[in-house]
């Protein structure tokens, strides 16, 4: 026998709302150099522990260990996430311009071309008529 509906409506189970889009972190740069001090005073085997009571990953200690190594701790300040870009806006800009201006010279050489084509037919055509006058 099928249930009724109004017990099998209040059986759903609803997701809390703060766990339905998960947000990218953020960590400032005190925090960061707070935890390599703190992983670097850990004993064998307590790494792990303090890890997970901060819920980070071993890559992302390694990641700002070396961004403190290379560049001090600004270079633990946030960075926008992906690949820097290799050309600027405007070099960008200047590049597609510079294929458009090829690209335009080559249909202005077709051009010519053509009319020079259509210049010699023309004078081809009026030398015959003018020997058929003769």
């Amino acid at each position: 026998m099928p249930k009724p509906i109004e017990t099998r409506e209040s059986s759903q189970i609803q997701p809390a709302p703060e766990l339905e889009k998960r947000t990218r972190r953020r960590f400032s740069t005190e925090y960061k150099l707070n935890i390599i001090a703190q992983a670097n005073q850990c004993a064998h085997g307590e790494l792990g522990q303090l890890l997970r009571r901060e819920n980070l990953y071993s890559n992302q200690l390694q990641q700002w260990r070396k961004e403190l190594s290379q560049r001090g701790p600004e270079g633990l300040a946030k960075t926008s996430p992906g690949p820097q870009a290799s050309k600027s806006a405007d070099q960008k800009r200047i590049e597609q311009l510079e294929k458009e201006n090829g690209r335009l010279q080559r249909k202005l050489q077709i051009s010519e071309g053509c009319l020079d084509l259509q210049k010699k037919a023309f004078a081809m055509i009026e030398q015959f008529q003018d020997g058929d006058k003769k």
